[in-house]
Parts: C-alpha cells; structure tokens; sequence
C-alpha cells in the first residue's frame, strides 16, 4: 500500500516547488508513474481474502478495483485541466494540483481502510477538496450554491452513521473489518434496531445518490470544472455503494424487510431520472442525471444482496466510472471551444471535429450498455438478479435499459449530428492532448473486456 501512498503524498512537494513551466509535465509523469504502478494490486485480485496488508490498510477483491480506478484518474484529471487553469496565476495552478492529489490521497485511504471509523474519517475528509473544487474553480454564479447542497446533503446523511458505528463499536467490541463479518450475528428487532439500520446506510445512500436525496449530484456536477465532474462521477460516488457493501454483511436480519422502499426508489429513480434525462437542454445535467440512474441499478443490485448483484454492482460501478468520466472530459472539449453547454447552441460538430466525433460516438454507446462492453456486464448481472428476487422489477429495469438508449443517441444525435449552427466560427481544432485523454479513458474499459475477473469482487 505503502508504495502508491508515499509517492502519492510525495506529489504534494512535487506540485508547489517544481519550475512553473515544467509544473504539467512533471505531475502528469508522476501521477501517471503512481497509476501504473498500481495495477501491481490487480495480481492479487483474483484472490479471494486480504493481502497487500500493513498496519492499517489492506486491499480485498472489492476494494482493488476501486483503488486501481481512482489512482489511474489522477492523470487524466491534470490531463483534463490543463488548458482551462493555463490563464491563471501560477500559485492557485499549483494550489489546484495539490487539491486533486489530496483527493486521491484521502480516497486512497479511504478505500484501503481496514478499520471502519478510518473509512469514516476519510469519506468525510473526501469533501474537503471537493467543496473547495467547486466553490473556487467552479464555472457559474451558481458554484456557492452547489457547494451548501454537496456539503449539507452529504452531512446530514453520514451524521447517523458516526452514531450508528459507535453503537457497532460497543456491541460487538471491534470495528475491523477483518473480524466484524465473523462477529455475533446482531439480534436485530427493536424500532431502535431499525433506526440503527437506516442510520447506516442512509450515509452511502445519499453518496451513491438514491433518488429523491440525489438532488446535490446535478448542481454540483454542473457547477464544478471538469476535474471536479471527473472525480465526483468516477470515484465519489462509488464511496457511497463500497460502504454499503461493506455496511450491509452486518445488517442481516433485517435488511430482507427494511430494504423494499429503498429498492423501490432505486429502480423508480432509474425510470424517472432517465426520463429527466431525455428533456436536459444542458449537457453536463444531462450526464449527471445519468449518473444517477446508472447508480439506482447499483444501489438495487447491493441491497437484495446476491453474489450476483454484488458483482454486477461492483462491474457498472468501475463501468460508469470510466465511462461518465470520458463523457464530462467530452462535454468540456466541447465547452472549451463554444463556451456554451446547451446542445442547441453547439451541435453539427461531427463536420469540424470528426475524430471527436468517434470518440463522443464509443462513450454514448458504453453509456447505454452495447454488449461486449463492462456496463452491460453489470447490468445483466443486477437485472438478472432481481428479476430472480421479484419478476416485476423487469418493467422497471427493462424500461430504464430503453430510456438509457433513447437518452444516449439523444445526446449524440444533438452534440455531432445535424446542421452547424452559423455562430460556431474558427473553432480550434482537437489536440491530441485530448485524444489521449480519451483514449486512456475507453481503453480501460475495452480491454476489462477480456479480463473481467479483475473487477468482480467477491464473486470469484
């Protein structure tokens, strides 16, 4: 563990005393040094049990993925950001750097945790530099807004959930997480119990977001510069279903009753966050509110808790990782060059920019799950598993599944397809800066084709 944190702490130096004209080279060759250099964990994945163990922290088959996946969007962040901090004084580019490796920092810690209050700590401490992200860098005169919403919805949802694990503590007498699962099992019954329940997971819940506490995601999503979108859609949210994966082993007894409004807003947020979808006039909204529908499937997929939703959750969580990651990089090349997110005012742009175009054409279709594809993995597995549970899920799932397409090709056929608007002159054409960030974005994800075993958790 030991040898991504201490180079990844070791980037903060990095930042801040390197000579302003090597400061993006310089921490886009560490950071992606530090990437590579964790996909060393992927050899003990296919493992079941702990290994890479020190005092502290461990990794597990669930926890691996996460950790890759977060560790490998640190450079593509800096990659991202590049051209839009270029005009700004060279002490905030920095003090903007230092932010994302915090970022990554704390994530790090927080997924490789061993020890639940250390998850806590560090899923609280995640919002930090998010908050900052969007309230100093964000884009609109609405970015002090999204951040009251991101810090108070995520606050008074992980609030119950310190509480509930001091409860944990002092019944059980350990929150490891290496002895928690082989514990007493908890003789849940009281009212108390059930407040107990949902004060641990109503934090994740709010996270992941489920519908009708999702209303954080959007504004935040829509105000915060690309880095913050990438990290808020790739790596945050997945905090949220991590936790709960973790949380609900223990909550057994009752979780089979106290479950069903919670999985009936899932699949009811991913029918009605699709249709929201279909009538965004703002493109980073629109791969917000995606965002969330791809993760009610997820929050599902965890709470009937099969092996088969647990990894169909696992695979559309590193999935739309990537996959919303690439699409927020998209919607800013193009904000870049039209300085306006309403796909009415930037369409037609398959007639300037055609090799954008291929790469707009394999995010939308991984978005809406095209078969060989990890999103399609994922959402076979959660579909099948809760057709399994109850057969009526199916109506609500397999109309989410056709909304996903509608909304996907809606969002293509706006962005590249059709007449180019008279405004749109002397745009500049792509660089390959953008290129490879695309394709250090979709690769991952086709090559996960091959080798899917790496991101299924518990299930091998």
């Amino acid at each position: 563990m030991l040898k991504v944190l201490i180079p990844t702490l070791m980037l903060v130096p990095t930042a801040w005393l390197t000579p302003a004209k090597w400061l993006w080279p310089t921490t886009l060759a560490h950071s992606m040094l530090i990437a590579l250099i964790s996909l060393s964990w992927l050899k003990y994945a296919l493992e079941t049990g702990w290994s890479t163990l020190n005092l502290f922290m461990a990794t597990d088959p669930l926890s691996t993925p996460l950790l890759v996946l977060t560790c490998w969007l640190l450079p593509l962040m800096i990659l991202a950001s590049q051209n839009h901090t270029a005009t700004e004084p060279i002490n905030r580019q920095r003090m903007y750097i230092t932010l994302l490796t915090s970022l990554q920092i704390f994530l790090i810690l927080a997924f490789g945790a061993t020890e639940v209050i250390m998850f806590y700590v560090m899923f609280e401490a995640t919002l930090i530099p998010t908050l900052i992200l969007i309230t100093r860098w964000g884009n609109q005169t609405e970015r002090l807004n999204a951040g009251v919403y991101f810090l108070f919805y995520t606050l008074a949802g992980s609030l119950p959930l310190l509480v509930a694990l001091l409860l944990l503590q002092n019944y059980t007498g350990t929150l490891s997480l290496f002895t928690l699962p082989f514990s007493h099992p908890l003789h849940l019954s009281s009212n108390g119990d059930k407040l107990w329940w949902a004060g641990c997971l109503l934090a994740f819940l709010v996270k992941m977001p489920l519908y009708g506490v999702h209303l954080w995601l959007p504004k935040a999503h829509v105000e915060a510069p690309v880095a913050g979108s990438m990290v808020l859609a790739a790596v945050l949210l997945k905090l949220g279903g991590y936790g709960m994966m973790r949380m609900i082993v223990m909550l057994d007894p009752l979780t089979k009753e106290l479950s069903y409004p919670f999985l009936i807003f899932a699949l009811w947020g991913v029918i009605m966050t699709g249709s929201i979808c279909l009538r965004q006039t703002d493109l980073k909204s629109l791969i917000a509110y995606s965002s969330v529908s791809h993760m009610g499937l997820v929050v599902g997929g965890i709470l009937i808790q099969t092996p088969w939703g647990f990894t169909g959750a696992l695979i559309l969580m590193i999935a739309h990782g990537l996959t919303s990651s690439a699409l927020f990089c998209l919607a800013n090349t193009n904000y870049e060059r039209t300085h306006s997110r309403t796909m009415l005012l930037a369409r037609g742009l398959q007639i300037i920019l055609p090799l954008m175009t291929a790469w707009w054409f394999i995010a939308s279709l991984a978005n809406l799950a095209l078969p060989p594809l990890p999103n399609l993995m994922g959402e076979l597995m959660i579909i099948t598993s809760l057709f399994n549970w109850s057969w009526w899920t199916i109506v609500l799932t397999g109309g989410g599944t056709l909304i996903t397409a509608s909304y996907s090709l809606y969002m293509f056929l706006m962005t590249q397809r059709g007449p180019l608007p008279s405004h749109i002159v002397g745009l500049e054409p792509s660089h390959s800066r953008e290129h490879l960030l695309m394709a250090l974005h979709l690769l991952p994800l086709l090559l996960l084709i091959l080798k899917p075993e790496l991101i299924w958790g518990w299930a091998g």
